[in-house]
């Protein structure tokens, strides 16, 4: 599916300032997109039918899962598209309650969706978002849009976080603090996630930040810290 972009002609930055990316750690950062999540795919590509097969055994429903998220934005326009990922909770998770947070031992998680999300193998499906140029493989946590209107009438500099800043599989709010379960994580990251938008202002400041980031999701693959 193609991504869809909404009109925010009426938003303002909320301090009144112009952000943006250096134009060479923009070309940079795409290229290192493109080299590594092809180089990750084919690397990941045994493995594949063995997590389809694990997932499918385990329970009723689709192996892959897409979820609409809100992508790049900027001052005028907000991208929406479809996320993947490896399907790990009940088809039905959210029949009835709509759409909430995951929190921790969520009884809608399946046994092999809990050891995809604690090694992350779930967001491989991912790096397809990010071939199409939806995501970046770091960046801040693309946001369902049902939750989207609710945190930025709650958290200051929310929607700014994310201007001109492609949402990514894994990012400096997430290997610092994990996934969301409630409002006060969301806020607790606004912090990071504006750091790591500074750091894009400088080609050799970005490549240290992601270099960092990229070890210490390795680190939380290897060691099983996801959620």
């Amino acid at each position: 599916m193609k991504a869809l972009y909404v009109n925010n002609a009426s938003n303002k930055l909320k301090n009144g300032a112009q952000l943006g990316i250096d134009p060479t750690t923009a070309k940079l950062k795409r290229s290192f997109d493109v080299i590594v999540s092809f180089t990750a795919l084919i690397i990941t590509l045994p493995i594949l039918p063995f997590i389809a097969l694990a997932i499918k055994l385990e329970s009723k429903g689709d192996i892959l899962f897409q979820q609409m998220r809100i992508g790049l934005a900027t001052p005028e326009m907000t991208q929406i598209f479809y996320m993947f990922k490896f399907r790990t909770m009940r088809q039905d998770a959210e029949a009835k309650s709509g759409a909430v947070w995951a929190g921790k031992n969520d009884p809608r998680i399946t046994r092999v969706g809990k050891f995809l999300r604690k090694t992350r193998l779930d967001e491989i499906p991912q790096l397809i978002n990010v071939l199409k140029g939806e995501m970046s493989l770091i960046g801040p946590r693309p946001e369902r849009p049902g939750f989207y209107k609710k945190l930025d009438n709650a958290i200051p500099y929310f929607a700014e976080r994310t201007y001109y800043v492609k949402p990514g599989i894994t990012g400096l709010a997430q290997v610092n603090q994990g996934y969301d379960t409630c409002l006060d994580d969301v806020r607790s990251k606004v912090g990071f996630d504006h750091s790591y938008a500074m750091a894009l202002f400088n080609p050799i400041s970005w490549l240290k930040m992601d270099c960092w980031i990229a070890l210490k999701t390795i680190l939380v693959m290897v060691l099983g810290r996801g959620q």
